[in-house]
C-alpha cells in the first residue's frame, strides 16, 4: 500500500468513524476505487485489508479519549473507587452506579461479540459488494432521519437498565455491517430505548473501546492462526493509524454538536445520495 493511499484512507476513517454514516463502507468504496485506479491493494474483503480498517478504527480510539478525557477520567476513576467500595463492602450510591454503568457497559459489548462473531465471515462479505453496501447505507440513513424527530428522551444516567444496554449491544453488533454506521445504530437504538442524547453519546463512544479492541485482537490473532500473509507495511499501518487520529478529533467535536442539536437528518440525506450513486454506477456504468 502507498503512503498516500494510507493518509488518504486515514483521512476517511477519522471523519466518518464519528460522521453516522458507516466508515467501513467508506473504506471499502475508496479501496475499490484505488484497485480500480490501478493501485496495488488487498480485496477490501480480505483478512489483511480488513486488519488495516481495524488498525485505523484503533486510531480513532484516541479521538475519543482526547474529546471525552475529562468525562472518561472521571469514569474511570469513579468506577475504580466503586468496585473497591463493593469489595470493601461499604459502597455509597454513587459506587453502586458507576459499578453498574461498567457493568451494563459490558454486557453491551458481550451482546456486540455474541451477535458479531459468528456472523463475522457473513458480514465481511459485504465488503466484496458496492450493491450491498449502498442497500445497508440506506438503512442508516433511515435510521438517523428517525432519531431527529424522536420527542425527548426521559432516561437520564441513573435509569440505565438491561433494556437500554441490551438495545445498544444489539445495534452495536448490526453495525459491523458495512454500511451501516457503528455510531449511528448504538445512538438511534439508545435513543429509541428512552436514552437521553447526551448519555446516548457517551454510551456509544465509550463501549467502542472494548469492541474496537476486542475486533482487532481477533483479527490478529485469526490471521496468525490461519498463516496469512500481511503485505501491507507497518508505515502504512503506522500512518493511517496516526492520521485517523488526528482528524478523528475535529470530527468528534462537530458530531456531538449536531447530535446535542437533532441535526443527524443532514447526514440521512447524504448517505441517501452516496447509496443512490452507487446505485447509478453499478447499473450504468
Amino acid at each position: 500500500m502507498a503512503i498516500w493511499v494510507a493518509i488518504i484512507l486515514g483521512i476517511i476513517q477519522g471523519i466518518f468513524m464519528f460522521f453516522p454514516v458507516s466508515s467501513t463502507s467508506h473504506l471499502a468504496l475508496a479501496q475499490h476505487f484505488f484497485i480500480w485506479a490501478g493501485q496495488e491493494l488487498p480485496a477490501p474483503d480480505s483478512a489483511e485489508m480488513i486488519l488495516f480498517d481495524l488498525v485505523v478504527h484503533v486510531g480513532t480510539l484516541v479521538s475519543i479519549a482526547v474529546v471525552f478525557r475529562n468525562s472518561l477520567g472521571r469514569f474511570i476513576r469513579d468506577a475504580w473507587r466503586g468496585f473497591l467500595a463493593v469489595a470493601g463492602g461499604a459502597p455509597s450510591p454513587k459506587d453502586k452506579l458507576f459499578v453498574k454503568l461498567t457493568m451494563l457497559g459490558l454486557f453491551s459489548v458481550a451482546v456486540t461479540g455474541f451477535i458479531g462473531i459468528p456472523m463475522k465471515t457473513h458480514f465481511e462479505t459485504v465488503f466484496a459488494h458496492p450493491i450491498l453496501i449502498s442497500v445497508t447505507l440506506t438503512i442508516t440513513g433511515l435510521l438517523l432521519w428517525w432519531t431527529d424527530i424522536l420527542p425527548e428522551r426521559k432516561i437520564g444516567l441513573r435509569q440505565i437498565g438491561i433494556i437500554v444496554a441490551l438495545a445498544i449491544g444489539v445495534g452495536q453488533g448490526l453495525a459491523l455491517i458495512p454500511g451501516l454506521s457503528r455510531s449511528g445504530l448504538t445512538i438511534a437504538f439508545a435513543l429509541f430505548a428512552g436514552l437521553k442524547r447526551r448519555w446516548a453519546a457517551e454510551y456509544s463512544f465509550f463501549i467502542a473501546i472494548p469492541t474496537i479492541l476486542g475486533a482487532t485482537l481477533l483479527q490478529v490473532g485469526e490471521m496468525i492462526s490461519y498463516g496469512d500473509p500481511i503485505t501491507i507495511g507497518f508505515p502504512a499501518l503506522a500512518i493511517g493509524f496516526v492520521v485517523s487520529a488526528i482528524v478523528g478529533i475535529g470530527a468528534l467535536y462537530l458530531v456531538v454538536h449536531m447530535l446535542y442539536k437533532a441535526q443527524f437528518r443532514f447526514f440521512a440525506y447524504y448517505v441517501w445520495i452516496l447509496a443512490l450513486g452507487i446505485l447509478t454506477n453499478h447499473f450504468f456504468v
